[in-house]
């Protein structure tokens, strides 16, 4: 596994007010992009593309993303697999450091919808699924039972928080990050990711791990738009409200709508869009 940027050599091209071009040489920093695999009890669940760094964090949130894991006991174990101390003799070079093996404890099954028929890219999180009941899994007790009321001059202060906690898009400019924050506005944890649903499931593990969940209370902060994998994921990780700094779609907020997700887009300076769940931001 290598690092979360990579250095590249890059040919600069300027062009100046008289339309003639000039080009120097100089070296860029890339964010870094890899697959890696999730085993379940030794069998294959999905790859993912993403940026090499908390990656039992990110294999614990999908599966609670998967509704396959509710709670930190539901796992017996996780480990990046090195190709010795795993115990696997069959990895290639390529696929050590870029693999994390789940052991689920006894009566926690994989469903057979949950297993991914292709590979999931840095863009797409729900890629693999058969049908759209295989996606559309709502979670055990709703939302609605929690009444935490936010601030909206907290909730409009989150994007720059988010921005000062963001380490490697300063270098590179090419990773989305997510950001959990109490309802006072304090930042519990970031992660950043070249897949913003990685992101979200860095964080979603952080939590499992650390018996986090359900995050009452929270908000989940998003980099990009709010789609509906990421409405799915806050849902299922009990988090009430979930803000984006653009868009979300349409299928996103019927989700949120019935899930009783508080659900903003366009969380730009001082304005913001309440698409559901109004009753949670006090105006």
């Amino acid at each position: 596994m290598s690092g979360r940027t990579a250095r590249r050599r890059v040919l600069r091209v300027m062009v100046g007010t008289d339309g003639q071009a000039s080009s120097t040489g100089r070296a860029d920093l890339l964010a870094a992009e890899e697959p890696l695999g999730i085993r379940v009890d030794g069998t294959a669940l999905a790859m993912t593309m993403r940026t090499p760094g908390d990656d039992v964090e990110l294999a614990a949130g999908f599966l609670v993303g998967e509704a396959i894991v509710t709670a930190r006991d539901d796992i017996v174990g996780m480990q990046v697999c090195d190709g010795t101390t795993c115990g696997h003799l069959d990895h290639s070079a390529d696929e050590i450091g870029n693999i994390v093996d789940v052991a689920l404890a006894p009566g926690v099954a994989v469903a057979p919808g949950a297993r991914r028929s292709f590979l999931t890219t840095s863009a797409c999180g729900v890629c693999g699924k058969t049908s759209i009941k295989d996606i559309g899994v709502l979670p055990r007790a709703p939302l609605a039972a929690d009444v935490t009321v936010f601030a909206p001059a907290v909730i409009a202060s989150l994007p720059d928080r988010l921005r000062e906690a963001q380490r490697v898009f300063s270098s590179t400019g090419g990773l989305h990050a997510a950001g959990l924050f109490t309802s006072a506005g304090e930042l519990l944890v970031v992660r950043e990711d070249v897949g913003r649903h990685n992101a979200v499931d860095k964080i979603v593990g952080w939590a499992l791990l650390n018996a986090k969940l359900p995050l009452t209370g929270c908000v989940l902060l998003v980099s990009g738009r709010a789609s509906f994998e990421l409405v799915q994921k806050a849902v299922l990780a009990g988090i009430p409200l979930l803000a984006a700094v653009s868009a979300p779609s349409s299928l996103a907020a019927e989700l949120a709508d019935e899930a009783g997700l508080t659900l903003i887009g366009f969380l730009r300076g001082p304005s913001m869009n309440v698409y559901t769940g109004a009753q949670r931001v006090a105006t």
